[in-house]
């Protein structure tokens, strides 16, 4: 179950090329075996590009209004769904796999305007440990919406998790702005959105998850962004487009990693990312290293690996998706 997590789940992020996932579960069962080594390889390559997103965000800055640019992200991004057209045309949809997807790029359109929205006013380390509790809500959620049980094991973690946010916020010790506040709305509102896309997973094929989810969060997107507009130059919609190049190479090089290893080998390699954005952020970006998002950030990611670490040795379906499927 977890190669299938992997491959059909991680491309329901925002414009991941989905179309060739499948394909890629081959490339390593084509050998009988998997690569471990090369599926951590490709995880390592996605952090990297997922930390070049953030760097990009950043740099723009806020130049541009959050809702803006993330539509112009969106938008730019739509070249890639050109090779999913054909799974799209092949599709049967219904009145309620057409709710299900509105709903989705309802919530995806908010959680996307609120990450822009924070990458403007907090670290880069900031918003990547935040970021981390993704999974997390997806498993609450789970539970209080799906049937999920919650094993007390698995309630420790969460509740670890929780812990290692409250030390990167420190409410009370200092304080806290509206980035801080939108990066806690936004992880709601992309759990929101994976859990819909894994109630259609098994309904449409991923491109036409991945279609639909691209349109739709364009279409919601597209009100927010008109009311703040402000005419972009054009080396900022260079820049937009830079952006949506990097997050597609990202969620392709993550299903190169999911079809070569399982999520128990991969996901561990994919939290580096904390440390590259920390690097980022104080050699670029003249971010200073906080030692309390870094300590809380490291309990997130214990927290998260062991409940997918656990989900692992009980064989049971994957439910807590990789740190990387709920992406922008």
């Amino acid at each position: 179950m977890e190669h299938r997590f992997g491959v059909d789940f991680a491309p329901l992020s925002p414009i991941a090329l989905a179309a060739p996932a499948r394909g890629l579960s081959g490339a390593c069962m084509d050998a009988h075996k998997q690569n471990p080594v090369l599926g951590v390889f490709w995880m390592f390559v996605t952090g990297i590009l997922f930390v070049a997103v953030t760097a990009v965000v950043k740099y723009v800055g806020s130049d541009l209004p959050a809702a803006e640019a993330a539509f112009l992200r969106y938008l730019l991004g739509l070249v890639f769904l050109i090779p999913m057209i054909p799974a799209m045309r092949a599709a049967v949809m219904t009145p309620r796999i057409y709710k299900v997807f509105a709903f989705r790029g309802l919530v995806h359109s908010l959680g996307v305007t609120l990450w822009f929205y924070a990458m403007t006013r907090i670290s880069i380390a900031e918003v990547t440990s935040m970021n981390y509790l993704n999974p997390v809500y997806v498993t609450v959620a789970a539970a209080l919406f799906l049937g999920e049980k919650l094993a007390f094991r698995r309630v420790l973690a969460i509740c670890a998790a929780l812990l290692g946010a409250m030390i990167i916020l420190r409410p009370g010790f200092r304080e806290l702005n509206s980035g801080h506040i939108a990066m806690l709305f936004a992880a709601v509102f992309f759990a929101g959105s994976y859990l819909s896309a894994k109630v259609m997973a098994d309904e449409v094929s991923p491109s036409v998850v991945v279609f639909m989810l691209s349109v739709t969060v364009t279409i919601g997107l597209a009100p927010m962004a008109w009311a703040v507009w402000v005419t972009p130059t054009w080396a900022q919609v260079g820049w937009m487009f830079v952006l949506a190049a990097l997050a597609t190479g990202g969620h392709y090089t993550m299903t190169l990693a999911f079809a070569c290893a399982p999520l128990t080998v991969t996901q561990p390699v994919y939290f580096l990312q904390l440390v590259w954005a920390v690097l980022l952020g104080w050699l670029a970006f003249d971010e200073a290293v906080d030692i309390y998002v870094v300590v809380g950030g490291v309990i997130i990611v214990g927290a998260v690996s062991f409940i997918t670490w656990r989900e692992h040795v009980l064989k049971k379906a994957q439910v807590t998706p990789a740190a990387s499927a709920t992406k922008v």
